[in-house]
């Protein structure tokens, strides 16, 4: 918060947040083969917990307490749904998740099984049902919703706090702004927020949004539409102008999908081996490879370009062998 609240001290009540642990991430210099990127390690975004989500979540529980019941959905391997429930269980709160079916691979496993531990989980057959069991039990239960992905103009407004940090970050380091910012675009929530907080910044840098999902869910559209609401909610708590969004600092990267979502590709395999050979920090098939490998493929093809990747998963609480070690919990309940 202290990056938009030292701009806009109105902000300081008129967007409260929960006590998360969110800190500011590192900014780092990696190079490979001769594709040097610079690297926003939100991995690191909190002590127990990482990735972008927990960013959303500061905003999204603000004022969660020892009654609430957390509801959200996603897929059975989801990090939004463990965060959710990391983050709610430290304020107290239940969480309940409605999952639906994907490709799997080692992390989605793990990840699956240890959302177990933490949350009530329902399996649903797909994404529709899943949205609509929701909605049933928002309708005929007292439950707190925490929308997919963490994506809605306030959880976006948690990424526009982070596009301050690094304009705060470049500065105090005297260097220029990147020229592309690549990030993986699943609900969207992060790209939108990170357009909005660099118009605020000011600063010139470009988007490019690696589509790791279905078309009709991550589209320019789609994505552009939630920056200028995130924009004018902003305008709203801040007493300020909303910032003006440009359609042309946007665009989508449509070749690392792999035709499903979490389903491993050659290029998201040389990803990760590639940060496993320098010990780096864990990637994952389903966002963070697939951006990885995008930002790598831009560095390339546009040597004189500043390129900067943004980390979005936390693998630190993937100990040696949980991966690999828990494939045999993954089995999908029948639905409920």
């Amino acid at each position: 918060m202290d990056a938009l609240a030292a701009r806009w001290p109105r902000l300081r009540q008129a967007l409260p947040h929960a006590d998360l642990g969110v800190r500011e991430t590192p900014l780092e210099r990696w190079d490979f083969e001769g594709a040097p990127l610079l690297v926003k390690r939100d991995d690191l975004t909190t002590p127990t917990l990482g990735g972008n989500k927990a960013r959303a979540l500061e905003l999204l529980l603000a004022g969660t307490g020892t009654d609430d019941v957390l509801l959200t959905v996603g897929s059975t391997g989801s990090t939004h749904a463990l965060a959710v429930a990391h983050f709610g269980a430290r304020l107290g709160a239940r969480t309940e998740v409605i999952t639906w079916p994907q490709e799997e691979h080692d992390v989605s496993r793990a990840t699956a099984a240890r959302l177990r531990d933490v949350a009530s989980v329902t399996a649903a057959r797909s994404p529709a049902t899943a949205m609509l069991r929701a909605a049933a039990r928002r309708l005929f239960r007292r439950v707190r919703w925490v929308p997919a992905g963490g994506s809605s103009p306030l959880g976006a407004l948690g990424h526009t706090i982070a596009a301050l940090e690094l304009a705060d970050q470049l500065a105090r380091d005297g260097a220029a702004a990147p020229d592309t910012l690549v990030v993986p675009v699943g609900t969207g929530g992060t790209a939108a927020g990170l357009l909005v907080g660099l118009a605020l910044a000011g600063l010139p840098t470009r988007v490019l949004g690696v589509r790791v999902v279905p078309r009709i869910v991550a589209n320019r559209r789609r994505v552009l539409s939630l920056a200028r609401r995130t924009a004018a909610l902003f305008g709203a708590r801040a007493g300020a102008a909303a910032p003006r969004i440009d359609d042309a600092r946007f665009a989508i990267e449509e070749e690392q999908y792999g035709g499903a979502y979490a389903r491993e590709t050659a290029a998201s395999r040389t990803s990760q081996e590639l940060v496993l050979a320098r010990l780096g920090p864990a990637l994952e098939g389903t966002y963070s490879a697939k951006a990885l490998a995008a930002a790598l493929a831009h560095a390339r093809a546009t040597p004189d370009e500043r390129v900067l990747y943004w980390l979005t998963f936390d693998g630190r609480w993937l100990d040696a062998g949980a991966a690999g070690g828990r494939t045999s919990g993954s089995d999908r309940s029948e639905e409920k």
